[in-house]
């Protein structure tokens, strides 16, 4: 399978904090959607450099698309921290 790009990987994320604000997840449900984003990036791999991923999750965080303790557990996830 093909790598993940950067730009689908934030689209999860916001689509994950939209439903969350929403109302349609319970933070348990958030965290087990969030799990499987990160596997399957550990997996498949990331279409980007840390530069652009580092980037992006900057202004994910920035737009309100995740929390800082969600941006630090992803980094920390990935490799980056």
């Amino acid at each position: 399978m093909a790598p993940i790009t950067l730009d689908r990987f934030v689209k999860q994320l916001e689509k994950l904090r939209q439903e969350m604000d929403a109302g349609n997840l319970k933070y348990s449900e958030y965290d087990q959607r969030l799990a499987r984003a990160i596997q399957e990036l550990r997996e498949l791999k990331l279409d980007a450099d840390r530069p652009a991923v580092a980037a992006a999750l900057a202004q994910a965080l920035e737009r309100g698309a995740i929390t800082p303790s969600v941006k630090a557990h992803i980094e920390k996830r990935l490799g980056l921290a």
